[in-house]
């Protein structure tokens, strides 16, 4: 963290800002005011520079082709890698998790390479799409209840020996591949299918985001009655759904 703020990098919203993933920056940027830290947010778009200088970065889900864009742009640019390299927090969703590995299916069914900040990487499933309420009990190493969030995506997500699942699914298909997974994460970097937007449903995710990039174990205490009502709300409902 800089001296005078908590710099948040919300990463290519031109191209990455579906099912309300901008949400997180927003609820990040809040949950910090709330304890009165003052924050300097950055919208970087795919044709400006990623800084190397944030605290927490944020990458949301796309569309087959603008992950293709997004992957690329990344690619070329040296600033998230080095921003990592400097301890800095990245969370990314869906297609913005997909970029983190090490490849992906893109519009034209072609592998393609991605940053290889996670040791994951994904294929395209055959059958049936992922879609709809996801509830997930998350690694117990991060400290946060159980999560809630909506999935749609077609991915198939496999992990290697360099992560850990962020959760493990009760409802929903999470990374795709049968074994109950969800996410991926390693020290500072996490991935997730869970849109909502996660934040929103799951606010100590936020603040387990802030914390890190911080460097502290606990935060003061901020008002959770909005978000555990949708939290209890979207929690229920996913497991009154039939199979």
């Amino acid at each position: 963290m800089t001296d005078s703020a908590l710099r948040l990098v919300w990463i290519y919203p031109d191209l990455l800002s579906t099912y309300g993933d901008r949400g997180n920056v927003l609820v990040v940027e809040r949950r910090a005011r709330q304890r009165g830290l003052q924050v300097e947010r950055i919208d970087v778009r795919s044709d400006q520079p990623v800084p190397t200088s944030g605290d927490i970065y944020l990458i949301g889900g796309g569309e087959d082709r603008p992950q293709r864009l997004a992957g690329e742009r990344l690619r070329q640019d040296p600033g998230l890698g080095r921003a990592v390299e400097n301890g800095a927090i990245v969370f990314a969703v869906c297609a913005g998790y997909q970029i983190l590995g090490h490849e992906f299916i893109d519009d034209r069914g072609e592998r393609t390479p991605g940053l290889g900040l996670l040791d994951v990487w994904s294929t395209r499933g055959e059958g049936k799409r992922n879609v709809g309420d996801i509830v997930a009990e998350p690694d117990s190493r991060l400290g946060i209840p159980t999560l809630t969030g909506f999935e749609n995506h077609q991915g198939i997500t496999h992990l290697g020996q360099g992560v850990s699942p962020l959760a493990r699914v009760s409802v929903g298909g999470g990374n795709g591949t049968g074994d109950g997974t969800e996410g991926a994460w390693r020290d500072t970097v996490f991935g997730t299918y869970l849109h909502g937007p996660i934040m929103a449903r799951n606010p100590l995710v936020a603040d387990l985001l802030i914390k890190l990039a911080l460097d502290v174990s606990a935060l003061p205490p901020a008002d959770n009655t909005w978000y555990d009502a949708l939290r209890a709300e979207r929690i229920a409902a996913a497991q009154a759904a039939p199979a």
